[in-house]
């Protein structure tokens, strides 16, 4: 008999978050403890879980055990989502085909990426963990002021969504389990931080999340168009801190948007800000991790940042936060790309998937060579990156989401 997922509805969050939820992936009956999945079940708030956003998988049968014999596969990205509450989940997949090949990357949420091109021979299958954190705007106290723009997508909505895509994926079960305990990374920033929800745009936040082992979920609640006041006008920062637990990093990364003030004592408000804004997180027991901002495309020759690079050093040194020195790293990488510079940029600011991939690797590395506990944390295929010697863009293979959108974000 097939188990049942009732509505989310008809669920506390505690019995929601009580046991794993169990997803049997193709055309079989499911295996024991496991809800069918086929690609007519697709999403709505009553089931609470199936195929979405209108992209369909087909099922393939290779016979024999229930879970591993049956699974979906489909070209250009299918989705999946599940209707759970905030907070931290693990998910493991079961991957590949018992009677092919299979190259699958799993994106979470607004397109962050989870699991990069795991492949499998023929008679091969893998079982794969990440941990990831969805989120609503409540928190204890306050709601985020949410853009228009922002209120539809992905990442703020109240389901669990898995992009899965690649050459062929092959996906033959799912299973979701509370992770109370996972180390949460929180982001604040812009939108060359946020996760952006469609192609062709990418930042390093929604790259940033492949680089850690199971265990270690991002909280990404950056935004396109933030400056460090804005975000704190609309509780992002009050959110962030009302939920993070002690021993929690904050990575913190303003600016591109500060700058644009006329005031004339904008850069010392920011400064001020940053400040308080990293006592705050120490006073929770976080631990504030400082970026510079990334230069825009136009700055290799000549610095566009004016002072704010300079006044997130500041603060560092007189806080005693941990600095990753991204603006320094990424004037390095442009140097480096050279010819190839334009390759990583969608506009003058705005990063594209290999730029965001690149500019993500400077501050793994920045956390690689750092005294932080996070740096233990790593995915153990994270390599030394020197930002002067980037990854040659012909080498860089994505797989493209299908969502699309050329609209620029807000922000420049």
């Amino acid at each position: 008999m097939t188990s049942r997922i009732l509505p989310l509805v008809l669920l506390s969050a505690t019995v929601a978050m009580a046991a794993p939820m169990k997803f049997d992936f193709g055309s079989q009956k499911a295996g024991p403890g496991f809800t069918a999945v086929t690609p007519l079940d697709t999403f709505g708030p009553e089931k609470g879980y199936g195929f979405d956003l209108g992209f369909t998988p087909k099922a393939e049968d290779r016979g024999g055990d229930p879970v591993k014999g049956d699974f979906v596969t489909g070209e250009g990205g299918f989705y999946f989502s599940v209707a759970l509450p905030p907070g931290n989940y693990e998910v493991t997949l079961l991957l590949g085909d018992p009677a092919g090949e299979s190259d699958t990357t799993v994106k979470a949420e607004s397109r962050r990426l989870m699991l990069e091109h795991v492949m499998t021979a023929e008679q091969e299958q893998v079982t794969r963990k990440f941990t990831v954190n969805i989120r609503q705007p409540e928190y204890a106290g306050g709601r985020v002021g949410l853009k228009d723009r922002e209120k539809a997508y992905l990442h703020w909505d109240n389901k669990l969504t898995l992009e899965f895509n690649g050459p062929r994926p092959c996906v033959a079960a799912v299973e979701i389990t509370p992770a109370p305990e996972a180390t949460t990374v929180w982001l604040l920033g812009d939108s060359t931080v946020t996760d952006q929800p469609f192609e062709p745009w990418n930042s390093w936040g929604q790259m940033f999340t492949r680089f850690f082992k199971p265990g270690v979920a991002v909280a990404n609640h950056a935004e396109s168009g933030e400056s460090l006041g804005s975000s704190l006008s609309a509780r992002r920062v009050a959110k962030v801190l009302a939920e993070l637990k002690k021993g929690d990093c904050v990575f913190i990364q303003f600016g591109h948007n500060d700058m644009k003030s006329k005031k004339p004592d904008a850069l010392a408000t920011y400064e001020e800000n940053l400040g308080k804004l990293v006592r705050d997180i120490q006073a929770k027991g976080g631990v504030p991790v400082l970026v510079t901002s990334m230069e825009r495309k136009g700055g290799v020759v000549n610095d566009t940042l004016a002072g704010y690079p300079d006044a997130v050093r500041r603060v560092a040194a007189k806080e005693k936060a941990q600095l990753i020195d991204l603006h320094a790293m990424s004037r390095q990488l442009y140097v480096g790309l050279g010819k190839n510079l334009g390759a990583a940029f969608q506009d003058g600011t705005h990063h594209n998937n290999f730029g965001s991939y690149e500019i993500a690797r400077c501050v793994v590395e920045g956390v690689r060579r750092s005294s932080l506990p996070l740096a233990a944390m790593l995915s153990d295929d994270v390599k030394p990156f020197d930002p002067s010697k980037p990854d040659a863009v012909a080498d860089f293979k994505y797989a493209i989401s299908p969502l699309k959108d050329l609209r620029k974000p807000d922000g420049n």
